[in-house]
């Protein structure tokens, strides 16, 4: 087994529980860890036996396109359209965090992490 993780993907996007949030956007950072075998990938070296993650950053790039209301929905439509695009995985773990989230005082962030075997 191995881990294929892309860290500190930033976004500029339009979520939010509040109506206002989805108007003005704020910006977002994603951290994903894929759990796979990655054995043959590395003793055959070709990317077609491993989980790409240009295509990882795609997906998620897809999903932070759309208007979310909850962190908690970004991670999970990540992780389905990644479970999708590479069924042979074992596991995702997403984290989204959202800079700056209104809560009436100072927060740097808000983060969620969902993990789906």
């Amino acid at each position: 087994m191995g881990i294929i993780s892309l860290e500190g993907l930033e976004f500029f996007a339009y979520h939010g529980y509040y109506d206002e949030e989805q108007k003005i956007g704020n910006k977002y950072s994603i951290d994903i860890a894929i759990k796979a075998d990655l054995s043959r990938a590395a003793q055959e070296d070709k990317l077609k036996l491993t989980v790409n993650y240009e295509v990882v950053y795609k997906i998620i790039a897809d999903v932070m396109k759309e208007k979310h209301r909850l962190l908690e929905h970004i991670a999970y439509k990540i992780i389905e359209a990644v479970k999708i695009q590479f069924p042979y995985i074992e596991a995702v773990t997403v984290s989204v965090s959202k800079f700056n989230p209104p809560i009436g005082g100072v927060c740097e962030r808000s983060k969620v992490t969902i993990s789906i075997p």
